[in-house]
């Protein structure tokens, strides 16, 4: 059930940007590449959108991705009360989707996004690695798009850190949250559409839980 209600939202999404920017469903269809039955399957909430549709979707009607990929069902963020293994259910499906994509072989793993941050945790206590959170911050988020819940939890990050609200631990684990989204090569890099930012959100949630336990 939630994820036909999933589905129906992205259909809806679908259908405003169709209607704003006078696009056809047959014309629509042309410009992607993918039939016409198939878009229709998707708007009409019969059938789950692919990453690959996704992708498509967004670079032909000049959205961010990230927001049709929230409105076709794919958790990006998970609240913060879940437990660890639910963490580790998010992590499996994440593994499940790459594999479906076909864009990234490798293993994935918290372990590996763990390590990641601490490294970045480093450069975040840098006049350097401050200097690129003040740079590029803005500039990345308008790359993926300004809203939903993985985007707002960033944007209060930074007020945090800009502010130098909290500790040097805290701000160090902030920044080095901030640098691990600013900076396209992490875990799964950045690149890879549909997926490349599915470790960020992982990224994001290991520091909520972090600073709720300091």
């Amino acid at each position: 059930m939630a994820e036909q209600r999933n589905s129906i939202t992205l259909g809806v999404l679908l259908r405003e940007l169709l209607k704003e920017r006078s696009l056809s469903m047959r014309k629509f269809s042309e410009l992607t590449g993918i039939d016409t039955a198939t878009i229709s399957r998707i708007i009409n909430g019969k059938r789950k959108a692919t990453p690959q549709h996704l992708e498509k979707f967004a670079d032909c009607l000049g959205v961010p991705l990230i927001n049709l990929f929230e409105a076709a069902g794919y958790a990006i963020e998970q609240r913060q009360e879940e437990s660890d293994s639910d963490m580790h259910t998010s992590v499996d499906a994440i593994q499940a989707l790459l594999k479906s994509s076909n864009v990234y072989d490798d293993e994935f793993s918290v372990a590996h996004v763990e390590q990641k941050l601490e490294s970045y945790g480093l450069y975040a206590q840098t006049e350097e690695g401050k200097s690129s959170i003040h740079k590029d911050f803005d500039e990345k988020i308008k790359s993926v798009g300004s809203i939903g819940p993985f985007i707002s939890k960033l944007k209060e990050l930074y007020e945090k850190f800009s502010l130098g609200k909290g500790t040097i631990f805290e701000l160090t684990v902030i920044g080095s949250t901030l640098l691990y989204f600013i900076i396209p090569v992490d875990v799964i890099p950045d690149y890879l559409f549909a997926v490349g930012y599915l470790d960020d959100a992982i990224a994001v949630q290991l520091t909520s839980k972090a600073l709720l336990k300091i």
